[in-house]
């Protein structure tokens, strides 16, 4: 079992940044990669950025690609989505998610509010 712990959401002005940690534990060095998805106000959960944590390869989504960067500290066991210029368009809850072969594990979520 692995459980992750998110942090570092809240309110922030459009234009501004915020930066989201995503620390993991139990088993995990099962994990392949991690990751963020997020889920707006009555939208479907959708994917942010991955990482793949033995090799730091990463893959974003088209509206994240440009504004967000993923990484990882892996003396910290800790992986961050740095925003920046974010977007009215950006609010909604954020989760964490690690994958272990076929097997994801998702965080309680973090709230992003961004004001315009």
């Amino acid at each position: 079992q692995v459980q992750l712990v998110e942090s570092g959401g809240g309110l922030v002005q459009a234009g501004g940044s915020l930066r989201l940690s995503c620390s993991p534990s139990g088993r995990t060095g099962t994990l392949d990669d991690m990751g963020w998805f997020r889920q707006a106000p009555g939208k479907e959960r959708e994917f942010v950025a991955t990482i793949a944590l033995r090799t730091g390869a990463t893959f974003y989504s088209g509206s994240a690609e440009g504004r967000f960067t993923i990484s990882r500290d892996n003396e910290r066991m800790t992986v961050y989505l740095h925003m920046n210029n974010l977007k009215p368009e950006d609010t909604a809850v954020y989760y964490c998610e690690a994958g272990a072969g076929s097997y994801d594990y998702w965080g309680q979520g973090t709230q992003v509010i961004v004001s315009s």
